[in-house]
């Protein structure tokens, strides 16, 4: 199971870390736990439910208290095997993702050249 820091939260979705915590607070499904050295760390299925809280507050145009109620009725709702099957299939390309853009590797590369 992946785990992503708040910074890597605002590159995937986009948004600054103050707009993260704000959603933390006022979505209860979202947990994040906390690093050995006290740092936010989220879980993939905490990612899943900011990009989908993203698309209903920025694409739909939701308020924050008409999204979370958006975010249960999902969760709540049928086909939730099909949900866990593209729940998994999206951990695997966040996954992909960073294993093509790990900065690490890429600084690395350049030393290598």
């Amino acid at each position: 199971m992946a785990s992503y820091s708040i910074g890597e939260l605002e590159k995937l979705l986009r948004v600054k870390d103050y707009v993260i915590r704000y959603w933390e607070k006022e979505i209860p499904l979202i947990q994040s736990g906390k690093s050995m050295f006290g740092r936010r760390v989220y879980r993939d299925r905490d990612l899943q439910i900011f990009f989908r809280l993203k698309y209903l507050l920025y694409e739909r145009r939701f308020t924050i208290e008409g999204a979370r109620d958006q975010l249960y009725r999902e969760l709540a709702g049928e086909h939730q095997d099909l949900r866990g099957r593209i729940s998994a299939l999206r951990s695997e390309l966040m996954s992909l993702f960073f294993l093509v853009h790990d900065p690490d590797r890429d600084k690395q590369a350049e030393k290598d050249s």
